[in-house]
């Protein structure tokens, strides 16, 4: 899923940014409402994690301009506005979900995992084809009950073809998903890492499931 990160705080934006590309979200930060508006409108994410309190206008006015022209793009306000009255009115523009400052990790993971499955990516946080078994929660891949390791890539790239089994994928479609906006990608990259999955996974498991227009096993 890729996820907009609105917040002006540069440091909490690195932390957050660098935890959810850990936890296989493309993420992509902005610091001002103007450029948060400008990036919502170009289509390129799935959902908003919007900050409040922005330098050149108040968070809640993109997201009023956000569900004016957009009303299905979910949004997560994560503010330190913690009052009663400022979640009611936050909800009430529209907001999705609503999470305060400070905030654990763990939590924005869950219910960003919850706006997943509301967009049809992931109907549980287990997906199970065939020996493999994949937990979104845990973040862990087992293949007949024996863990596998794989890097955060690997993870990433086999969480959407196990989603998307037996319906191709476009290049453009999963290097959207493994990369953030503006990060460059070698040419070859995505073969790499469809090789590299190709190693660790049943022969006969990874002949079902196809990507990149055409079947995983032939790359």
């Amino acid at each position: 899923m890729r996820v907009l990160l609105v917040e002006d705080d540069q440091a909490l934006a690195q932390g957050v940014q660098l935890a959810l590309s850990d936890q296989g979200f493309a993420v992509n930060h902005v610091n001002t409402g103007a450029a948060a508006l400008s990036s919502i409108r170009s289509g390129d994410c799935d959902a908003v994690v919007l900050d409040l309190g922005l330098p050149d206008m108040d968070g809640l006015d993109v997201l009023k301009q956000t569900r004016h022209k957009f009303p299905r793009l979910p949004v997560l306000v994560l503010t330190a506005r913690d009052g009663v009255d400022d979640r009611i009115r936050g909800l009430d523009l529209g907001a999705d979900d609503y999470l305060v400052k400070p905030f654990a990790l763990t939590e924005l993971f869950a219910r960003l995992r919850v706006i997943e499955r509301r967009l049809g990516t992931a109907t549980s946080h287990l997906i199970t084809v065939g020996p493999v078994v994949l937990d979104s929660s845990a973040h862990q891949v087992q293949v007949d009950g024996e863990a596998l390791t794989l890097s955060r890539r690997e993870y990433v790239l086999l969480k959407l073809l196990l989603e998307s089994a037996g319906r191709i994928k476009t290049r453009e479609q999963i290097e959207a998903s493994l990369y953030a906006w503006g990060e460059e990608v070698a040419s070859n990259a995505l073969e790499v890492h469809i090789s590299n999955l190709r190693k660790k996974l049943p022969k006969d498991f990874i002949k079902t499931v196809r990507g990149v227009g055409y079947s995983v096993s032939a790359a």
